[in-house]
């Protein structure tokens, strides 16, 4: 029996970021997946500034955006009948995507088959076991932890896993929600899809390279979907099919090169590469938590893929619960700071399950000026209310726009920093610890020791280079989580305790 302290079922977006951020944190961890490697399918394109915000610090930042160089000149949405017909642009130029009044993190058109390799090399290189081509056949928790059968695909040979405990990263389709019997509330499938890679030389008919193209007659209903692809002379394809009538097995290489000629408009050479199935859904788990297991990314919540949210909230899901499970099995948190997970995050879903759906309405309808979804807001603005915090609680997910006042529930608000001579965005300093962030005042804040608490004092070796420390944070100290939200203020509530003290008291109260 192999033992871990953590089993991840599921080797994607939430799958892989839960090893990465696990393994960062010095948790070792076990993952499995039933595919034998990454998919050539360019599923999930655009990083948004909140997740590579999140992956600064660890060095991946660059990485990422340098994955997404293929789709740098990308921008706008068409609809057309086919590629070489005449495009009626939908959406001309995107928003800019740097917003460095707000944060240090970019958008990035990397798709998941680009990112998926950085993730699974950073997380190996953290020490993460990763063990693909391995299903998952049963999950039977207990009172201690939860003991796990897996298979390699490959050989049939089974192994029994010992965890403390288990993160469900299998997705929408996947059995780890089932057998928890935890059930999913929403509109439930929307669409099918079977999603196939081509190869094509399209360089006379596709001059201006669009995020992606809608296929379909004008006024009409959709036939397709269209994209590129990171790989030269590489296009995705999506194509609705009726479950009560046909079966992705219907989708022969023959017929989907048929349907490729089709999109393009014109009789050019069509290589089929890759294919897959899919379903576009809403529903959010009614639970993220049963006993010893959780539920990430695509197996907590499914929407539209409208604004892009639903890769960066797995890759957010995981960063959420990462520490925490650290915090817990370290021995410097109760069990009751898991519950924390599913009172920050699923309500964030739900949310976000309900603006997608209106907003893909909106969109693609006769009224595109009434898409309700801020997409500044809900990347940067969501808010947390639960016991893992220090102060008043927010009174929704979204307020009227990003923070930028910190505030015990808020992401902590950007400032740029200069740190040994070296630029740097706030949220650089947060990933691995508790940080204690001291103003200008709080001389005697940088002082405190405090176990699982590193203290930084703009004023002294940290830079204020735009001059909002007190704008933006107004007191003397700040305690900011692990994830880049703000968990408690020096000035809330006053006491005449010392320094110490009161941050000890704090964080007691944040971890228990």
């Amino acid at each position: 029996m192999k033992q871990t302290p953590v089993l991840i079922v599921g080797g994607g977006y939430a799958g892989l970021a839960s090893a990465l951020f696990l393994s960062h944190q010095g948790v070792p961890c076990l993952l499995v997946d039933r595919h034998p490697g990454v998919s050539l399918l360019g599923r999930a394109r655009g990083i948004n500034p909140r997740t590579l915000e999140i992956y600064r610090p660890l060095g991946l930042d660059e990485r990422v955006k340098e994955a997404g160089r293929p789709f740098d000149e990308e921008a706008g949405v068409a609809r057309c009948a086919t590629l070489a017909g005449e495009w009626q642009w939908l959406f001309g130029e995107e928003s800019p995507r740097g917003l460095p009044e707000l944060t240090a993190g970019e958008y990035c058109m990397a798709d998941q088959s680009t990112v998926e390799p950085i993730l699974i090399e950073a997380a190996r290189a953290k020490g993460a076991e990763l063990w693909f081509d391995t299903q998952c056949r049963s999950i039977e928790p207990d009172a201690d932890g939860v003991t796990a059968v897996v298979e390699d695909r490959a050989t049939g040979e089974r192994h029994t896993i010992r965890a403390q405990y288990v993160i469900g990263a299998d997705g929408y389709g996947g059995a780890t929600r089932e057998r928890l019997g935890i059930a999913r509330t929403g509109l439930g499938p929307l669409r099918h899809f079977v999603t196939f890679v081509i190869r094509a030389d399209l360089s006379e008919i596709i001059t201006k390279r669009a995020l992606f193209w809608i296929v379909g007659e004008p006024g009409g209903a959709v036939s397709a979907a269209f994209v590129s692809h990171a790989l030269r002379d590489h296009w995705g394809l999506s194509l609705m099919y009726d479950p009560d009538k046909e079966s992705p097995d219907d989708f022969t290489d023959e017929r989907c090169v048929a349907a490729a000629k089709a999109v393009i408009g014109r009789d050019v050479p069509v290589e089929i590469v890759s294919r897959a199935a899919w379903t576009e859904a809403v529903g959010v788990a009614d639970r993220y938590r049963s006993g010893r297991v959780f539920l990430v990314g695509d197996a907590a919540h499914v929407w539209p893929p409208a604004q892009g949210l639903g890769a960066n909230s797995a890759v957010q899901d995981a960063h959420n619960l990462a520490w925490k499970l650290a915090a817990v099995l370290a021995g410097r948190a109760s069990d009751a700071l898991l519950d924390t997970y599913e009172a920050e995050r699923r309500p964030v879903a739900l949310e976000l399950a309900d603006l997608t759906v209106r907003s893909q309405a909106a969109r693609f309808g006769s009224n595109p000026q009434d898409d309700p979804v801020d997409p500044v807001t809900c990347v940067l603005g969501q808010r947390y209310a639960s016991t893992a915090m220090a102060g008043a609680p927010p009174e929704s997910v979204f307020g009227d726009g990003v923070s930028r006042h910190a505030r015990p529930g808020t992401r902590a608000p950007h400032l740029w920093l200069s740190q040994d001579g070296r630029r740097i965005g706030v949220h650089d300093l947060f990933h691995d610890s508790f940080v204690l962030l001291c103003g200008p005042g709080g001389e005697e804040w940088e002082r405190v020791a405090v176990e699982g608490v590193r203290v930084h004092r703009v004023g002294s070796e940290l830079v204020d280079v735009e001059g909002h420390w007190e704008a933006r944070y107004g007191c003397d100290a700040v305690l900011v989580r692990p994830d880049g939200y703000v968990a408690w203020r020096s000035d809330d509530p006053a006491s005449e305790d010392d320094p110490a003290t009161r941050l000890a008291a704090a964080l007691h109260q944040i971890l228990h």
